[in-house]
């Protein structure tokens, strides 16, 4: 029991001081904040931009294309929270003396992924109460808990992906976070974020079924659009691949990421010159 919370404390101190990093750099979080906002409203107005649409379609696009970029915002936010601390500390030199903690690495990562979903949480609701504002949106319809459920459900996937892509800035410190942007890319593309996956090619959509981002999508717009509630099929259909991504992606994103760590103690790669 005691070991239990002692683990439990060390978790929470990471989570403080992923806080005390942000508060660090506020700065930063105002600009990606006002940055993300804009990117919202410049995909959004693509709806109002489209002829020969009825108002009640143009409000649909909108809010489907608003879903899209909320997500892509949350996917963001929360794969940086993970991949950005492992760069911040191997830059400032400290990523060895926390490798050196008397802790387990899940405590360390659990500590830093429950941080990165509030902030992201924070930072995708901020954005959804600007966009929905801006635009006079109706979300009378809407079912939150759906789409609360299916954010909260989907943050679990999303951080197994993170932790797996997180060894990139672990193991090559000047071109690891650039070289991360390559796995968000590719969920960007496949996942549907501004189109059905159904437009893509045929030997491209099966890529789309490993995509945890595929299933929030899904089961957000059908909370949002139709008013779904989660024991519905249309929701249910993306809650089942979400338990089974999210039970297979930790565990495989934790053992990466082991894997990773011994590779770069043992061949020095920790140690920063410059």
């Amino acid at each position: 029991m005691s070991s239990m919370l002692h683990q439990a404390r060390a978790s929470f101190a990471f989570f403080e001081r992923n806080w005390n990093l942000t508060k660090r750099y506020w700065a930063w979080e105002v600009v990606w904040l006002f940055y993300n906002v804009v990117n919202a409203l410049s995909i959004t107005f693509i709806a109002q931009a489209t002829p020969d649409l009825k108002p009640a379609q143009v409000n649909y696009m909108i809010l489907y294309l608003l879903i899209g970029t909320s997500v892509w915002t949350y996917l963001s936010v929360t794969f940086d929270g993970v991949t950005d601390v492992i760069n911040i500390e191997h830059w400032e030199g400290t990523i060895e003396y926390t490798f050196m903690a008397p802790i387990s690495r899940l405590t360390h990562m659990i500590g830093s992924c429950w941080y990165a979903i509030v902030h992201g949480l924070l930072f995708t609701a901020l954005q959804l109460i600007v966009v929905v504002l801006f635009f006079h949106l109706d979300l009378s319809h809407a079912n939150y808990l759906t789409v609360v459920f299916m954010l909260l459900l989907g943050s679990i996937s999303f951080i197994g992906f993170g932790i797996a892509t997180s060894v990139l800035p672990l193991l090559y410190t000047e071109k690891g976070m650039q070289m991360s942007f390559i796995v968000r890319a590719v969920i960007l593309l496949v996942s549907g974020v501004y189109y059905p996956v159904t437009v893509l090619p045929a030997w491209m959509q099966p890529l789309s079924w490993l995509s945890p981002a595929t299933y929030v999508l899904n089961g957000l717009r059908a909370g949002l659009l139709s008013g779904k509630e989660l024991w519905s099929p249309e929701v249910w259909s993306n809650i089942w691949p979400l338990l089974i991504t999210g039970a297979v992606s930790i565990p495989v994103g934790m053992w990466i990421f082991r894997m990773a760590e011994r590779y770069a103690k043992r061949t020095g790669k920790l140690k920063r010159n410059g």
